[in-house]
């Protein structure tokens, strides 16, 4: 695979990848925790990659201040992005911190940082385990 400039990419390119990538660590973590029955999976990851979800765990790492700088600009970056499509079940304020969510996955990934990518879905898993992401 060829080498992308993540840099030169906008909020939109990186959300795209950073989609794919936070929809498979979720899988994963969800398929590590014996479910295997397809109705539950699929129930059980809305806690993760809903828009809602997105914009829940965002307030989180906002409290928390888990985010660096950087990944803080990668995060505006997404959701400051221009969208031509409209948020489906959501407001538009959630619909964009989830594109930014998404697109600092993007960044991470593009950028090679797998163990950041781990440990802020480490992070992520623990917040909605305990419960603290759906009483938001």
């Amino acid at each position: 695979m060829q080498n992308l400039n993540y840099e030169q990419l906008n909020g939109l390119a990186l959300a795209y990848i950073g989609d794919a990538i936070y929809e498979i660590q979720v899988r994963q973590y969800l398929l590590s925790t014996g479910l295997t029955k397809v109705n539950d999976l699929q129930r059980h990851s809305k806690q993760f990659v809903s828009a809602k979800a997105h914009a829940k765990i965002f307030k989180c790492m906002t409290e928390d201040h888990v985010l660096t700088d950087d990944e803080l600009n990668y995060f505006k970056r997404g959701r400051n992005a221009k969208s031509h499509t409209k948020a489906k079940n959501t407001d538009v304020v959630t619909y964009r911190i989830s594109t930014g969510i998404e697109a600092l996955f993007g960044y991470l990934y593009l950028s090679k940082q797998q163990d950041r990518i781990t440990e802020l879905m480490t992070w992520i898993f623990k917040q909605v385990s305990s419960e603290r992401v759906n009483h938001i």
